[in-house]
């Protein structure tokens, strides 16, 4: 891939972004680690996240990760989550897993109860590979089970069948992991609301500690993409959507589990993501990896979208910036409304207040009325919440 364009940050400012970093978390607060390992079996037909079928380059890419390490030391005190996704980075061995985690714990400070999460592809695992990484400090999995319908399965191009996503479950827990969680995807074509319910009851009989549900969405630059735009396959209309979306949460939460962010379930406060909820809740966080993003409550900044130009900046020890932008008052406003009515806990007002300087209930009164009326939004105990509706809703009420 070309190493295309990318603007440089004057090393002025990055001594300051260095110094200044921490200031940007919450009182009380610490930073999240992502480690993006960009590579995978094969590629999905929806997926447009960045990944490469190379795998004869994890060596070199190892090599480099570890030079950007060295490069980013210093730039957060420490951290309190660990988050390796992908990609998929259950490709990676147990011995590479072991040497990964080594470097990082030689060159960043991490909490004792530090939350570390790997992703991981049912095609990829056993119950012996998930003790290894269990005895390594690795306490969170994500499994990307995506459907437990092969025919759904084999429409999304995933390496694995049902039988192996059970697999993978039952292997999680016989390793000893009591906090996992699984993705799944609605709204694919041939999905209705009846099978859909079936994956979900499946859910319930397993006893799964966290759920993402993920709407699929059609990137025009994957083979999904392309056969929509020849009219090869039809997506659900908006208002299939909702009634996916409205029936996954009505069904979840009766079930007991808490839907605490549009796409996100937990059986109790305890299973939820702690890493991804720093995103929502706009902490700081600091991304390695090719496409890695970062953000330091000020600005945020993202790695160069190859391998190759992520390979060759770090053999030349520089930074594999691609872009950075220091965010205006007005875009970390719109930020945090739109991260915050992404979850349950939505907007806390006089947090709000503090940050930018304006009650916003007095300023928007004209605007929030109307949504509280119509069941969008609610408030309870001085948070601004978006109800079961308004998560649905949650991007259109970011624009408020």
């Amino acid at each position: 891939m070309q190493d295309h364009g990318h603007r440089e940050i004057p090393q002025a400012d990055r001594e300051d972004h260095n110094a200044n970093s921490l200031c940007g978390c919450p009182e009380g607060q610490r930073p999240g680690l992502y480690l993006h390992i960009p590579f995978c079996g094969s590629k999905c037909r929806y997926c447009n996240f960045f990944s490469v079928t190379e795998k004869q380059k994890i060596s070199a890419f190892l090599t480099s990760l570890y030079k950007e390490v060295l490069l980013q030391r210093g730039v957060f005190d420490s951290f309190d989550t660990l988050y390796i996704g992908g990609g998929t980075p259950s490709i990676l061995t147990p011995l590479q897993l072991a040497d990964l985690l080594s470097h990082l714990r030689q060159n960043f400070e991490f909490t004792e109860d530090a939350e570390v999460t790997l992703e991981v592809n049912p095609a990829d695992i056993d119950v012996s590979f998930l003790e290894q990484i269990h005895l390594l400090g690795i306490n969170r999995l994500n499994i990307g089970v995506q459907s437990f319908d092969d025919r759904i399965l084999d429409f999304l191009g995933r390496r694995h069948n049902s039988a192996q996503a059970l697999q993978a479950i039952m292997a999680a827990r016989q390793a000893g992991f009591d906090n996992f969680g699984i993705d799944l995807i609605y709204g694919i074509p041939g999905q209705n609301r009846s099978t859909w319910k079936k994956t979900l009851e499946q859910v319930l009989s397993l006893n799964i500690p966290h759920l993402s549900c993920y709407q699929l969405t059609v990137e025009p630059e994957t083979p999904l993409g392309r056969a929509c735009a020849q009219g090869l396959c039809k997506m659900p209309d908006n208002d299939e959507l909702f009634e996916f979306f409205m029936d996954s949460s009505e069904f979840l939460e009766d079930a007991g589990y808490c839907h605490y962010e549009v796409s996100n379930f937990a059986l109790g406060a305890f299973r939820m993501s702690r890493h991804n909820s720093k995103y929502w809740r706009h902490i700081p966080y600091l991304g390695l990896g090719p496409a890695a993003h970062s953000f330091d409550g000020k600005k945020r900044w993202e790695n160069v979208r190859s391998l190759e130009g992520y390979l060759r900046r770090l053999s030349r020890g520089e930074w594999p910036l691609e872009d950075c932008e220091t965010l205006t008052e007005d875009e970390l406003q719109l930020e945090m409304l739109f991260l915050g009515f992404r979850t349950k806990a939505g907007i806390d007002l006089d947090n709000f207040s503090k940050m930018f300087g304006f009650d916003l209930w007095a300023k928007k009164k004209h605007v929030l009325e109307p949504l509280l009326a119509a069941g969008h939004l609610k408030i309870t105990a001085g948070r601004l919440q978006p109800t079961r509706t308004g998560m649905a809703l949650a991007d259109s009420l970011a624009l408020l």
